[in-house]
């Protein structure tokens, strides 16, 4: 399959990525090694040339995963990670600091088989150093060779700009979905300003514009069981602004996560979408929005369907919200 391609700083990558958290990380039990190891492959095989992960996710498993499972493939696609979360010693840090992130960065190599990631980002800002400190340290890895570019990860335009005073900034990494349009607020545009990539994770919603979920019986581990807008009262109200885009979707002959997936790629050309599936068919499933168009009447009743008060509920709990400068919505509910 031949994707259309976007840009990534110095990188062409493929039109849609692939998340690989949840190969490892965060929606209960990970699949085993080898059924990660399948997708991957399968990811690769379909055109998808941009492969993001972070040292954080499974406590660094998922760079093992990658590293054992296509890193031999290496040439046929672009690798993005992330330092500043990670677990150390069984507990989750975040530590923005130049040599906390000098010694993450060596630990991702080791994971990773490799002395060069394509693009690294900040995973979170540190409110207690300096962006331009953290963005420094990226820096002289650049230098040395160990990264390509630097990205960024859940911060503001302000924290984009000052970055972006320090040195060239690749890409800008925050959730984006016709349900999660806090990038309206301020990132897209200057993303595409200062001529930066913004690469939009949890495209279809964390499952909840794919069909998903329909009740909150998550599984132990699930960390949508602790995200306001995932569980009741607020997801019985949710659901039924999904139920409404999933009858759009069917209307225009599409699924409810190409539906979700082609309204993110129609937000710019500077837009990359990463979902993320466990599902070699989902994955295949994703992969058709690269060539759907939609019309302007489509997305006039997407909006409709999501205008203020569809959803219900925080993003985050409030000490994860803490850790994000992604400016929140006028009216937006904060846990």
């Amino acid at each position: 399959m031949i994707l259309p391609a976007r840009r990534i700083g110095p990188f062409s990558v493929s039109a849609i990525g692939l998340g690989c958290m949840g190969l490892s990380h965060a929606y209960d039990v990970a699949p085993p090694v080898e059924e990660g190891a399948r997708l991957l492959n399968r990811a690769l095989d379909l055109g998808i040339t941009l492969i993001d992960t972070a040292a954080l996710y499974g406590g660094g498993r998922n760079e093992e995963l990658i590293a054992g499972a296509i890193m031999h493939r290496k040439a046929e696609f672009t690798l993005a990670s992330k330092c500043v979360l990670e677990v150390v010693d069984g507990k989750r840090v975040l530590d923005g600091s130049p040599d906390a992130i000098a010694r993450s960065v060596e630990r991702s190599l080791a994971r990773l088989r490799t002395d060069h990631i394509d693009l690294l980002y900040l995973h979170r800002p540190d409110p207690r150093v300096a962006i331009e400190e953290s963005v420094g340290a990226l820096v002289g890895l650049k230098e040395a060779g160990k990264i390509g570019a630097i990205g960024l990860s859940e911060m503001g335009a302000e924290a984009i700009r000052r970055a972006q005073a320090v040195h060239p900034i690749a890409a800008v990494q925050t959730e984006y979905s016709p349900i999660v349009r806090n990038p309206e607020v301020a990132v897209l545009e200057t993303c595409r300003e200062l001529d930066i990539a913004f690469v939009a994770f949890s495209p279809v919603a964390r499952g909840l514009l794919a069909g998903g979920i329909r009740n909150a019986a998550y599984a132990a581990g699930d960390i949508r069981a602790f995200m306001p807008r995932f569980v009741e009262p607020n997801l019985t109200h949710n659901l039924h602004a999904v139920a409404a885009f999933g009858a759009l979707a069917a209307e225009i002959g599409v699924t409810s996560a190409q539906l979700s997936l082609a309204w993110v790629l129609s937000r710019g050309d500077h837009v990359v979408p990463i979902p993320g599936t466990r599902n070699i068919a989902h994955l295949e499933e994703d992969l058709g929005a690269a060539a759907i168009i939609l019309s302007q009447e489509s997305v006039t009743r997407i909006d409709a369907i999501f205008a203020p008060g569809a959803i219900l509920g925080a993003r985050y709990l409030a000490p994860l919200q803490a850790q994000v400068t992604t400016e929140t919505l006028p009216g937006e509910e904060l846990a």
